[in-house]
């Protein structure tokens, strides 16, 4: 008798639940829902992302051992977040495809042409409005080759770094330079999230033959954050074909990850090799020169007018990623506005003294997060880059774990800000390594005289 999803997932619940404490199945699994199965893969739906880690990181092993006890055969399960925002959608496409485009006698620089599709573009972001410096110099130029010849230089276009450094703003603008280019094309952006779920769908409803064929018919297919595909094997089937389509008809592929292919845990090898085909480009946080521009940049955007010492005092402070710059100056135009205050370096100091810790207020002057993370390093015996790789060994893991610990206890820096001082991880992994280290120095007395150790120092600092 074949199983669905719901009662699959159902008895391998009944298998697990004996062995673990009441309360952590309640917490962890009470809510959970199966939405698809496949001969590979059943995919169950939790609360948000951190729920879906927290399964795949503690219980991921002990469920597919269940699993397969159940069906008799190896059977991966992935975890989807519930409490995603809405996602743009991807053009409606016509199957017929017996129709052209309709004629307009509108003038498409003063508006999009109303029979361009929406393929969930933001028109804001456009090579215009992106600052290059030498962070990201090689990224924006293979960007604006691509869009200039698609599929004939870079295809795919892989580029990565951490959140918030202009990832997706190179990728939509390639986006929209060809689309303003010619109109005709058929381009699709989407997050791997959305891909993913708009295959449970299409396998839910039977309508995977038109799910594959809008996706598989794109001049221009734009894929954001593929390192969300890891252990998802179903969704990397779909995605492997789709890219051998897509490549084979030399049309053009770009894709997003906040690390290179290699690094990506849990993603197939014929996808790995195939990611690197193409051009594979790094974008870095931006260096002090490339923040001024940046500001000075938002700032003519928003007609807004800032004393040199104003630039260079958020230039000073802000130095993880270009969203944390932007930010700020949205914070000061609302201070400025709701205070009817000028904007001044002691406003801007009083305005992002919640965003910026004690970097603005004073406090730890001598203190940087460079500097915590080079005497952590140091006390652990590894190199300071180290902290921000992505490799899990137990030699990084717990020098890294202090280190976030330290910059939020020395620095109060936000929880998002210090995941992108480690390679962009999550608030979710920022607060579970602080918390690790909490626990840790009260049961260990050599752990936690080690840490303090690093605290007395870095004071020494101030």
């Amino acid at each position: 008798m074949e199983l669905t999803a719901t009662e699959l997932w159902s008895r391998i619940l009944q298998m697990v639940q004996a062995g673990l404490p009441e309360q952590a199945f309640r917490t962890w699994f009470a809510g959970t829902t199966a939405v698809a199965l496949s001969n590979r893969e059943l995919l169950v739906e939790v609360s948000n992302d951190f729920h879906a880690e927290w399964i795949e990181d503690r219980y991921g092993t002990l469920l597919e051992k269940a699993a397969a006890r159940v069906v008799g055969r190896p059977l991966s399960i992935s975890f989807l977040p519930g409490e995603s925002p809405p996602l743009p959608q991807l053009p409606t496409v016509d199957l017929t495809d017996s129709l052209g485009p309709l004629q307009t006698t509108a003038d498409p620089r003063l508006s999009p042409s109303p029979t361009r599709p929406n393929p969930g573009l933001n028109r804001r972001y456009t090579f215009e409005r992106f600052v290059v410096g030498g962070d990201n110099q090689l990224a924006a130029a293979a960007a604006s080759a691509v869009a200039k010849k698609p599929a004939l230089l870079y295809n795919p276009l892989f580029l990565y770094g951490g959140v918030g450094l202009g990832k997706t703003h190179l990728m939509h603008a390639i986006g929209n330079a060809i689309l303003d280019s010619d109109p005709s094309k058929k381009v699709a952006y989407a997050p791997s999230e959305q891909f993913m779920n708009e295959l449970v769908t299409a396998i839910q409803e039977g309508t995977t033959a038109a799910f594959r064929h809008r996706y598989r018919r794109m001049d221009l297919l734009l894929i954001d954050d593929v390192h969300f595909l890891k252990g998802k094997e179903a969704t990397q089937e779909e995605f492997f074909h789709t890219f051998n389509a897509l490549y084979d008809a030399h049309k053009q592929i770009v894709l997003t990850s906040d690390r290179p292919p290699k690094e990506i845990p849990g993603l197939e090898e014929r996808l790995i090799s195939r990611f690197q085909w193409g051009l594979v480009a790094d974008i870095k946080a931006p260096n002090y020169e490339t923040r001024v521009a940046i500001l000075r940049k938002k700032a003519a955007d928003d007609s807004l007018t800032l004393d040199a010492e104003v630039i260079d005092f958020i230039a000073r402070s802000c130095t993880s990623s270009v969203r944390e710059l932007e930010g700020a100056i949205i914070k000061l135009l609302a201070y400025s506005s709701l205070k009817n205050l000028e904007i001044s370096i002691s406003m801007a100091k009083t305005a992002l003294q919640g965003e910026l810790g004690s970097r603005v207020s004073g406090g730890t002057p001598g203190i940087t997060p460079e500097r915590i993370q080079e005497a952590v390093a140091k006390g652990w015996g590894i190199q300071s880059a180290a902290l921000s790789s992505k490799r899990r060994t137990k030699d990084l893991t717990v020098p890294r774990q202090v280190a976030m610990y330290l910059i939020r206890e020395l620095l109060n820096l936000p929880l998002v800000q210090i995941g992108n001082l480690f390679g962009g991880r999550d608030h979710s992994t920022v607060i579970h390594s602080i918390r690790k280290v909490e626990e840790t120095v009260v049961v260990d007395p050599s752990f936690e005289r080690k840490v303090q150790a690093l605290k007395d120092e870095l004071s020494r600092l101030v």
